[in-house]
């Protein structure tokens, strides 16, 4: 184990489930967010992201669908993204109720749930409180008695994991993230940030990602909130360009 009782590191990951398996559950934080007053362990942040994936394959969620999810710095989208990346599933942190290719599924917070009138074949799930329909899915709640359980899904390094201004696979994210925390220094017990938003590609890799391969926390600062490493503007000497971390795409 690492210096806080964190997980060890993950040196070769193959796929962001590796990012979140069983021996990684552990006592250091793994997500902090400021404002609304949580935090997760890395015990708490493993077995949740089992039951949010769980939730999904309810919902329908099966491999190459698309989740769209709301790009809030808040718990229940950070959890969706590793739900949704243990079961094969692409996510888009741009959820549009208008869409002409409605995803499989969207995660959306309760107060946008009037915007969105799913097709067939396409739910809804809401959190931040219960919905006024009952057709949509209750996010905490389902997710707090859901059963974290491993998936039965079968996911391969180049199989696609973000949609945002092209498709980005789970080799091409891990491979972004390890090089920020190489070029970062980043190290386990850290605070990582993240100050810009998550509907950029390379806030995913370097706020979302990175973090979680080293053993560090994804932090979602209040103003009051530092942090070690910051993603999104500054100009400290350990600040991460967003818009660098694939390449400047």
């Amino acid at each position: 184990m690492t210096a806080g009782d964190g997980p060890d590191p993950v040196t070769d990951p193959a796929v962001l489930g590796d990012a979140v398996a069983r021996d990684r559950r552990a006592s250091a934080t793994a997500l902090r967010a400021d404002a609304p007053g949580r935090s997760y362990s890395y015990h708490h942040f493993v077995t949740s992201s089992y039951k949010a994936g769980n939730v999904l394959r309810y919902l329908g969620v099966r491999e190459g669908d698309r989740v769209d999810v709301e790009p809030d710095r808040l718990p229940e989208p950070v959890l969706t993204f590793y739900g949704a990346a243990q079961l094969g599933a692409v996510v888009s942190f741009d959820p549009d109720p208008d869409a002409s290719d409605p995803p499989r599924a969207a995660v959306v917070p309760v107060g946008r749930e009037s915007e969105f009138a799913p097709e067939p074949g396409s739910k809804l799930a809401v959190y931040g409180g219960p919905p006024e329909r009952p057709t949509t899915t209750h996010w905490e709640k389902e997710v707090w008695s859901e059963n974290p359980a491993v998936h039965p899904a079968s996911v391969a390094a180049d199989d696609p994991l973000l949609a945002a201004d092209r498709t980005y696979s789970h080799a091409d994210v891990l491979s972004a993230a390890a090089a920020v925390v190489e070029d970062a220094d980043l190290r386990p017990g850290e605070e990582v940030a993240v100050r810009a938003p998550l509907s950029t590609p390379g806030v995913v890799a370097a706020g979302l990602v990175a973090p979680v391969l080293v053993g560090a926390t994804v932090l979602f600062p209040d103003e009051g909130t530092e942090g070690d490493v910051r993603v999104g503007p500054g100009s400290e000497p350990r600040t991460i360009d967003p818009e660098a971390v694939f390449g400047g795409e």
